[in-house]
């Protein structure tokens, strides 16, 4: 059990920091959205959901804590459905945020899944939220988060639903490539019987990288860095 937590630990003094640093907003990729049209868009979309780590660890709590494929699908298209709405919509009409503090709530979704899956609500003798009803109000907060981002370049004016529709449409593209592995690295972990003890440190690590990143951001939004 020590040993798994020093492990765990490592990972998290390893990993946090890139964490922080996922799916900033770069020059190249302003360039990339300035000379590639809508193509540019969707590629950039993608891109942006592959380095987003903060939305695949909350994904990954997600996966962990569901057995079947229909349940998976089930909530990861919940999920999907929820950050659509923001992302497009706040996009569109033009709301935004300071992008720590969105990200802040995001790195406390990650914070919440792995609280969850290690059984924190029942050993508070609290009844958990519907989960389902959660993953739908985070996949909001997520969109959002997607939104500010994208509203941190120059799109001009011409074609601007089309663009956010292709950003949009990589994010989508970029999740499915991203959760494959995810989704098949667990799957074949539940076969082995080291999965409870592989359950818990992935799940501790969330947890830790929630409590990280939320530090992170909210250091970055008294400091406005």
């Amino acid at each position: 059990m020590h040993l798994r937590l020093r492990q765990v630990l490592l990972l998290f003094v390893l990993f946090v920091p890139l964490l922080g640093l996922a799916h900033d907003v770069t020059s190249a990729d302003q360039e990339i959205l300035r000379n590639g049209g809508l193509w540019a868009y969707i590629r950039v979309g993608a891109t942006h959901m592959l380095t987003g780590y903060d939305h695949l660890l909350f994904l990954t709590g997600v996966i962990f804590f569901l057995k079947g494929f229909k349940d998976i699908l089930m909530f990861i298209t919940v999920f999907t459905i929820g950050h659509c709405i923001t992302l497009i919509g706040a996009t569109y009409t033009g709301i935004t945020a300071n992008e720590h503090l969105v990200d802040a709530v995001i790195a406390l979704s990650v914070l919440y899944k792995g609280f969850e899956n290690l059984g924190g609500f029942e050993k508070l003798k609290v009844k958990s939220p519907n989960l389902l009803l959660m993953v739908g109000l985070f996949g909001l907060i997520h969109g959002f988060g997607l939104s500010t981002r994208l509203q941190s370049f120059d799109m001009g004016e011409e074609q601007f639903l089309a663009k956010i529709l292709c950003f949009n449409l990589g994010v989508e593209v970029g999740q499915i490539l991203a959760l494959i592995p995810i989704v098949f690295i667990i799957t074949l972990s539940r076969k082995h019987k080291q999965f409870p003890a592989f359950y818990q440190a992935v799940n501790w690590y969330l947890v830790l990288a929630g409590i990280g990143l939320f530090a992170y951001q909210m250091y970055g939004y008294f400091t406005g860095h």
